[in-house]
């Protein structure tokens, strides 16, 4: 590293080599501000090194970037495999299909963070894969309209040990990747079976299983749960928003549920295990509000099954939603 040296000439005037005249203030930000350089320099260093970057490179299988002035060391690929179209424009992969993961070290070892690019048929093998071995996952949404075919956005959290960071990654890539060997073209539907024109759907067993009384309609039914919160030091609650809600069609051996589910930051990874073991798919991850106490995150579902058995599946995510302590609980 280059630092300048200057001659002291008289207490408050001095003069660099090439006789240029600066004050001693100019002097002393110099020296301090290349101190800090060379501290920060040896700090990523050794900051690279507690990584281990050879080893996220053999365990994701990619070849990554280390950012010394940020001590970050990032994974990244093209989707490139699939040809993406937005708005009748072929999109090149630079524009915006970019997966990547980046990790940084802690006193425990790495955080990871990541966004990761999927298709439609991908996205729930690829969750369960994260949230199988270790991972967050933090949000799923979509950056484009008219996009075909659509394209998701997941995003992951990890902390740990290195190894079981990078290890985790590659099986969120891996699992995507498993998904386009067996389907070069991504899928349009989910392939269940088609359901009935009309909706015949059984309301008392749903009933008993969330002890409430669902609306009734046309052959559907519908449950809606309140969760209490403030914002901007107002009350909302059910009919303001903050609710989860699940809505049957179909037949009582055929039907379909979707909804959205109002959880907690801490009950957020939780809850999603608990779907996706019962085999939920979860397709939007975010948040509705801004400024509310406690932090509330949505997502929204779709299932497919016994009507009976995919309430069940709910009710079991709604247990878990309830047993997990609240981080930022309500100011009294």
């Amino acid at each position: 590293m280059y630092c300048k040296c200057y001659l002291n000439l008289h207490p408050a005037f001095v003069v660099s080599k090439d006789y240029t005249a600066i004050t001693l203030e100019d002097v002393m930000l110099k020296s301090f501000v290349c101190r800090t350089t060379i501290l920060l320099g040896l700090i990523s260093s050794a900051l690279a090194a507690d990584l281990d970057t050879a080893r996220i490179d053999q365990l994701t299988g990619l070849k990554g970037k280390f950012n010394q002035k940020e001590g970050v060391y990032k994974v990244t690929f093209p989707r490139s495999d699939v040809k993406v179209v937005v708005d009748g424009w072929t999109m090149p992969p630079f524009m915006g299909l970019g997966t990547w993961a980046a990790f940084t070290p802690t006193k425990d070892g790495a955080m990871v963070m990541g966004d990761t690019v999927l298709f439609e048929d991908e996205v729930n093998a690829a969750m369960s894969a994260a949230l199988d071995n270790g991972l967050n996952v933090t949000a799923l949404h979509n950056h484009f309209f008219f996009d075909h075919p659509k394209v998701y956005f997941m995003h992951i959290e990890g902390e740990g040990a290195v190894d079981k960071l990078a290890g985790a990654v590659r099986k969120v890539y891996d699992a995507a990747k498993q998904i386009r060997a067996a389907s070069p073209n991504p899928k349009d539907s989910f392939g269940a079976a088609r359901l009935p024109e009309k909706s015949s759907i059984t309301a008392a067993p749903l009933n008993e299983i969330f002890g409430a009384q669902g609306e009734s309609k046309d052959g559907m039914v519908k449950f809606t749960f309140g969760k209490p919160a403030t914002m901007h030091g107002v009350k909302i609650g059910k009919d303001m928003g903050v609710n989860t809600w699940a809505a049957f069609a179909g037949s009582d051996d055929n039907a379909v549920v979707d909804g959205d589910f109002a959880v907690t930051e801490d009950e957020l990874q939780a809850v999603l295990k608990s779907l996706r073991k019962d085999k939920i798919n979860i397709v939007a991850i975010h948040q509705h509000m801004t400024h509310e106490e406690p932090r509330i995150m949505f997502f929204h579902y779709w299932g497919r099954g016994r009507a009976k058995d995919l309430a069940e599946a709910l009710k079991n995510a709604s247990l878990v939603a309830g047993l997990q302590e609240v981080s930022s609980p309500l100011q009294n």
